[in-house]
């Protein structure tokens, strides 16, 4: 059995009521927390004290390096404009040969519309292709025309016994003879017209050369050049017209007479 000791007056004056432990044990709980609190304001302080303020030489060896850091960082975008800035005078250089030669290309083009395609042109050239066409075929009827004549008074002469009528068909042989010689007239004007036609087509030529050339010229444009396909028929094929002197792939007469003998 526990003895309580009795207290002084005294003891009571100075300690005051003491807790009994009813009144300890509900503290407790209180008491934990405030020291969880101290215990975790102290970890807060130790790391205040491990961050300590740098010294003053480590501190201006700190602001060299930041320093230091944005000055080459400055340098290498320095650096990579001036590197932009000389492709972009390398691309103006290149932009303004592109634009000299639309340029020049565009007054070659405006000088073939103005002289050599507009309506007026291209009408007498096409004028002039059918005189061509037409005075040939005129001038062939005329000659067949008159070389049937001849056959026909030639054969009527070697049968007829009279002077008179001998002599009638002889001057109509001579007046056929003369209508041949008038119709290989058509060479000479089927040449002036040729002439005008070849004039204005190297016209033409000179100045799609000059384009061409404006472009890197013929080894440049065939590289653009698509492949060739041929859609004629199996007949328009065949009908590749006269050749021409040094043509090759064509059959020669002598090609011909092998095939017979």
């Amino acid at each position: 059995m526990a003895i309580h000791r009795k207290r002084f007056r005294v003891e009571e004056a100075i300690v005051g009521e003491m807790p009994s432990p009813e009144m300890i044990e509900e503290a407790a709980p209180m008491h934990n927390e405030i020291m969880a609190e101290l215990r975790a304001i102290r970890a807060q302080m130790a790391k205040g004290v491990t961050a300590a303020p740098l010294s003053g030489s480590a501190a201006m060896a700190a602001i060299d390096a930041s320093t230091a850091h944005e000055l080459s960082e400055a340098r290498t975008m320095l650096e990579t404009y001036r590197a932009q800035i000389e492709q972009c005078e390398k691309l103006k250089v290149e932009l303004d040969l592109i634009h000299d030669a639309i340029d020049r290309t565009k007054r070659e083009i405006a000088t073939l519309h103005g002289k050599s395609f507009d309506g007026g042109e291209m009408a007498k050239v096409n004028g002039e292709l059918g005189a061509v066409v037409g005075g040939t075929e005129q001038a062939t009827q005329q000659i067949l025309e008159a070389a049937e004549s001849i056959d026909q008074s030639a054969s009527a002469l070697s049968k007829v016994d009279s002077v008179d009528q001998q002599k009638r068909l002889a001057d109509d042989i001579q007046e056929r003879v003369i209508s041949i010689f008038e119709a290989c007239n058509f060479q000479d004007l089927t040449g002036q017209r040729i002439s005008k036609v070849m004039t204005t087509m190297k016209f033409i030529e000179q100045h799609i050369n000059a384009m061409m050339d404006i472009w890197g010229g013929v080894d440049a444009i065939k590289a653009h050049v698509p492949a060739p396909v041929d859609q004629r028929s199996d007949d328009e094929k065949l009908l590749n017209g006269p050749k021409l002197a040094g043509d090759v792939g064509h059959a020669s007469q002598d090609d011909i007479d092998a095939l017979f003998d």
